[in-house]
């Protein structure tokens, strides 16, 4: 749609001048701190199900990805830095994917853009609808998972769980966005996304998207 395309590219220029003392500061801590990169570049599955590097700051390991735990991130996870922590928390860590949204590998609203394995783990009906849809800094998946890693905190095996409980879930998620996108729909979780990120622990998107997929018991009673 035409209309969001525009408003992702105004209002992603817009974040990044206005946060860029914010964004100057964070690349300053990360030079003098942990492994002193700034930027965390990783191939995620996008739009048509074309690969593009999403960039995020970095907040983990370097190695993270073949150590314990791969690509799933669990609370109080030690491969995360300390610094990296507090952007994790703030989800400041998320900003850099403007850069993503201004360029058109994302919107500011659709399915999470996964690794290839974690997008595997849908089934493939569901990974052809929402490969159809851009995918989005945030989004449905996004503010019911805003806080993923307490999902998992004391599993035994967090990638079991994760492939047998939380992506059967997110499917269903993206794949409700993907068959009820529209302009308002848009807005609504632009909307709801800064509620959440002022109050985590919201209900809002239950309140407002009343004919979301229900959770399952097990997420619910995993929290």
């Amino acid at each position: 749609m035409k209309l969001i395309r525009l408003f992702d590219i105004v209002a992603s220029l817009s974040a990044l001048i206005v946060l860029s003392p914010i964004l100057c500061v964070v690349m300053i801590i990360l030079i003098i701190t942990g492994e002193h990169k700034i930027f965390y570049f990783q191939a995620r599955v996008g739009f048509n199900q074309k690969v593009f590097n999403l960039v995020k700051f970095a907040t983990m390991l370097e190695n993270s990805p073949n150590m314990t735990g791969g690509h799933i991130t669990s609370k109080n996870d030690p491969r995360v830095l300390p610094f990296g922590r507090l952007l994790r928390v703030t989800k400041l860590n998320e900003i850099p994917q403007l850069l993503n949204v201004l360029i058109g590998d994302m919107s500011l609203i659709g399915p999470r853009p996964l690794t290839s394995d974690m997008f595997n783990l849908y089934t493939t009906s569901q990974k052809q609808s929402i490969s159809k849809c851009r995918p989005g800094l945030s989004g449905v998946g996004s503010i019911v998972f805003r806080s993923e890693e307490n999902y998992i905190q004391n599993k035994s095996n967090p990638k079991q769980f994760y492939a047998e409980v939380i992506s059967p879930y997110k499917g269903l998620l993206e794949d409700w966005y993907y068959n009820n996108r529209s302009v308002k729909l848009y807005f609504t979780l632009i909307i709801l996304t800064l509620i959440h990120i002022v109050d985590p622990k919201s209900k809002a998107v239950w309140s407002i998207l009343k004919s979301l997929p229900k959770m399952p018991e097990e997420l619910i009673h995993s929290k």
